[in-house]
């Protein structure tokens, strides 16, 4: 059975000061699984998180993340200037983006970020910057020659992601003539893993990259990143990766490939699904209840508040409150209210009786939950709150407004009667 770390009544106190729908994290859990994970890397005296910024953009836990040592893994102006906001600047950030424009990079630069090249002719735009930085890592896309794939992130020669290794070698020789001191390597292949031997296998392949590079070029690699794409589990019968044991493994294949050769690199990880996806959930009430050729389970939440069902066909678990011991006999379609018939957190989920007002939980919302909200429908996006160990909750980001729906019209003669 999924934990929460609240009961029924804990989360109707909260709903009461706090209209549903609403996302709310666990600060605890969050902090427990980064201290597990510098636990399991503490061998690399250089090991770092880089926190995809994407899975859970709000300066609260980013700020919470950079008091346990993590930094920022940052794609867009607006991700780099909510990391700078929440105290993580400098080589803290990791810039790592695709088809950037100009500005981006200037302001990734001032900051100090580590500067992460998608493509070898990126470097023509670091060459129109200020100046050229003096940290710079290249992304490795190694095609069919790694095998793991899985639907999210597709065959690798189908992405549009990174350098092939030709490139790649062209790419650290040039950047050697700009006179750059630090180089890093970057991959991610995977996403979603629960495969315990996906990062040994990438850690592996970066490893014998480094040294091919060093051979080639004659620049030797300072840090190696090996990303995202660890996954959680979002089944409930699904055990969670032994992240200590993953540790291990590349400490092996680091002692195998690199110590050997003398060699030393920085080990990095760029997670955001593993660190926050299992310590959010979306809190929604039951408000209507429908009976034609299915039943249906109508939420005040619906897509905009979690695509990933809709999108990518995902498993999210769902926790009636109360009745989490009650026999799941009902079989429903659990929709919310969007003109999309594909609006729906489950089809055909076997739930116990559910009736207007219930209060439901859907786990596992803590990374690209909240983030991937979108106003289709004229839809507003819920609020984010912060749960402590104590009991208390704290609102993190409040709910959207008509006026925040409207505000790119303050322009216009329409303004005066929407942005009341």
């Amino acid at each position: 059975m999924k934990q929460l770390p609240f009961d029924r009544e804990k989360l109707e106190q909260i709903a009461a000061v706090y209209p549903t729908p609403f996302h709310i994290y666990d600060e605890e859990g969050i902090k427990k699984c980064v201290k597990e994970l510098y636990g399991a890397f503490s061998w690399n005296k250089g090991f770092r998180e880089y926190f995809a910024v994407k899975a859970l953009p709000n300066p609260f836990i980013l700020s919470l993340l950079s008091s346990l040592g993590c930094g920022c893994d940052c794609a867009s102006l607006p991700e780099l200037m909510l990391s700078d906001a929440s105290g993580v600047n400098g080589e803290r950030i990791m810039f790592s983006s695709n088809d950037t424009p100009l500005n981006e990079y200037e302001c990734a630069n001032a900051l100090g970020a580590v500067i992460n090249l998608d493509d070898i002719s990126h470097i023509e735009m670091l060459d129109r910057l200020e100046h050229f930085p003096k940290t710079v890592c290249c992304r490795y896309n190694p095609g069919n020659a790694f095998s793991m794939t899985n639907d999210i992130m597709g065959h690798l020669a189908d992405s549009k992601f990174g350098m092939t290794k030709p490139q790649l070698f062209d790419a650290m020789a040039i950047l050697k003539t700009r006179g750059v001191k630090r180089f890093g390597i970057h991959s991610m292949l995977v996403s979603c893993a629960m495969e315990s031997e996906y990062y040994p296998r990438l850690a592996k392949s970066l490893f014998e990259l480094a040294l091919e590079v060093k051979a080639k070029t004659g620049v030797t690699v300072s840090f190696l990143n090996l990303s995202g794409g660890l996954g959680i589990p979002y089944y409930p019968d699904q055990e969670p990766i032994n992240i200590k044991a993953i540790g291990n493994a590349v400490k092996e294949e680091y002692e195998k490939t690199l110590v050997p050769a003398g060699m030393e690199v920085d080990i990095y990880t760029e997670l955001g699904r593993y660190i926050t996806g299992p310590y959010g959930y979306l809190v929604s009430r039951v408000i209507h209840k429908k009976q034609i050729y299915k039943n249906y389970i109508g939420l005040d939440a619906c897509a905009s508040d979690l695509m990933r069902p809709a999108m990518y066909g995902s498993y999210h678990h769902i926790t009636v409150m109360g009745k989490e011991n009650m026999p799941c006999d009902r079989l429903y379609d659990v929709t919310g209210s969007l003109c999309e018939n594909n609006d729906k957190f489950a089809i055909d989920r076997l739930l116990p009786e559910v009736q207007t007002g219930d209060l439901v939980v859907i786990h596992d919302t803590g990374a690209h939950g909240h983030s991937m909200g979108y106003n289709y429908n004229g839809k507003l996006r819920s609020a984010e709150l912060m749960y402590h160990k104590d009991g208390t909750v704290t609102m993190i980001r409040r709910a959207e407004k008509p006026s925040d729906y409207f505000a790119t019209l303050d322009f216009s003669p329409y303004a005066d009667k929407l942005l009341k």
